[in-house]
């Protein structure tokens, strides 16, 4: 990267992968190439080594067994077999109803919607005014007939940390519904919750945690000894135990594991760098009078920081400084369409708040940060 190119500030989107982690994926490409499914030759078992290795690696960071995580394509695609892949299930046993959040990603919003048009009731619960939702609230929104809670660990826009734990010690240990979390945001970074023996399902991402994009996982922990009846959205070769068929792709795996490996190595260094950043930021945005999503006592994600200043456009913002900073104002599944964040409109805030709000997000691996040419170029817009 040129000195000229603007420092990276949108690392919830997506992170670089770490040097050590493309080493050991394009090894995998390259030398030790073979499938891991072929079982007549060393190749193949040296393959299929690696992914246990990576299983493995995933699952101590969970407080599984490996044979409980299943390796997908990314977060989207696991929180897709987790929510569709418990339908048929729900629709034998007369359970149709689903509890979730009003500030869900699309990727568990559009398969809740999808199920609702296949005769499901989905209640939707509301944050307050920080991003928060209450526990109390999504349980005292379970009945009798709920097959399913699904509540992301933390918001992808603002990073606030959601009660997951004090929900999984809600629900009914023998016959309440499942539990799916959505970890993109946590895994590798603050996932002590997700060790949690009553979350049945965690989805997780590679690109969020200095893995290559293309790979995730879905644990599926089993309870009373039995895994969660998920059924599988695709079908054909039996790959990952019939759940998620196809070639497994060696090296996304094995690249994902080395990255959960040196993420839990390396996770007191990493949070307290992001923390110096989160520190950084806060005393160059104070003269701005900005508004900070999210409540520090609360729980909150220190390499997230949702941001709005007093008259400002995001897109304003992004623009005036794209040659000092990469950000964004909102997630990158949606910043494409333009649409005012359902986030921040969920969470009550006025028309020109939700406008002018823009995330910046960062890494251990984040370069010093130019705060006075940034907060100089947003002082000339006010």
């Amino acid at each position: 990267m040129s000195t000229a190119s603007p420092v990276y500030l949108d690392c919830a989107a997506t992170t670089p992968v770490d040097r050590r982690v493309a080493e050991e994926v394009l090894r995998l490409f390259v030398d030790d190439f073979g499938n891991a499914g072929s079982r007549t030759h060393t190749y193949g078992a040296t393959a299929q080594r690696e992914v246990n290795i990576a299983r493995e690696r995933i699952a101590s960071l969970l407080a599984a067994s490996p044979d409980e995580v299943f390796f997908t394509s990314g977060a989207t695609e696991s929180d897709n077999i987790a929510i569709l892949g418990l339908a048929a299930q729900g629709a034998r046993e007369g359970r149709r109803h689903v509890v979730s959040t009003a500030i869900e990603h699309k990727a568990v919003l559009e398969p809740l919607a999808r199920l609702s048009e296949e005769g499901f009731e989905v209640t939707l619960v509301s944050p307050d005014h920080q991003g928060y939702v209450s526990a109390d609230d999504v349980l005292g929104a379970v009945r009798p007939d709920t097959l399913l809670v699904s509540v992301m660990h933390a918001n992808n826009e603002t990073g606030a940390m959601q009660p997951v734990a004090t929900i999984a010690d809600g629900l009914d240990l023998a016959s309440g519904p499942y539990l799916h979390v959505d970890a993109a945001q946590t895994f590798g970074r603050d996932d002590g919750a997700l060790g949690h023996q009553r979350i049945d399902l965690v989805s997780i991402s590679g690109h969020k945690i200095f893995a290559p994009k293309g790979i995730g996982a879905l644990l599926a922990r089993r309870r009373g000894g039995r895994r969660p009846p998920l059924r599988p959205l695709m079908v054909g070769g039996g790959q990952e135990r019939g759940l998620r068929p196809g070639t497994q792709p060696v090296p996304l795996i094995a690249g994902l594991g080395l990255a959960a490996q040196l993420a839990n190595v390396e996770r007191i260094e990493r949070r307290a760098a992001c923390e110096r950043v989160r520190a950084e930021a806060l005393v160059a945005f104070a003269p701005l009078n900005p508004t900070v999503h999210g409540n520090a006592t609360k729980g909150i994600l220190p390499h997230i920081m949702s941001v709005a200043l007093p008259g400002l456009d995001s897109e304003a913002v992004m623009v005036a400084l794209k040659d000092v900073a990469a950000l964004s104002n909102g997630s990158a599944c949606t910043s494409a369409s333009y649409e005012p964040s359902h986030v921040l409109s969920a969470m009550g805030l006025d028309e020109a708040t939700v406008q002018g709000t823009f995330r910046l997000s960062w890494s251990h691996t984040t370069p010093a940060i130019p705060w006075g040419r940034l907060v100089e170029r947003l002082a000339m817009l006010s």
